[in-house]
């Protein structure tokens, strides 16, 4: 039954994690649903294993998404 209703369960796509050292040159990658801690671990698109030992590339970044409040507005009495 288990097997049945995995089917039709969509799980999240893995997320892609490169730990950068102090001059922006990928030391090393991850993948996994939660970015890891201790280092500088930035999110990418992908993981390749030629950008090890390199800078990564411009468009390997993932941009983060920055949600703004919802503006207050005055309750009108």
């Amino acid at each position: 039954m288990i097997f049945f209703w995995s089917l039709f369960v969509r799980r999240q796509p893995r997320r892609h994690f490169a730990l950068l050292d102090e001059s922006g040159t990928c030391r090393a990658l991850h993948q996994g649903d939660v970015p890891p801690t201790g280092g500088r671990w930035v999110e990418v698109t992908e993981s390749r294993l030629g950008w090890i030992g390199q800078p990564l590339p411009a468009g390997a970044w993932v941009t983060p998404v920055v949600s703004r409040p919802a503006q207050r507005r005055a309750l009108a009495a």
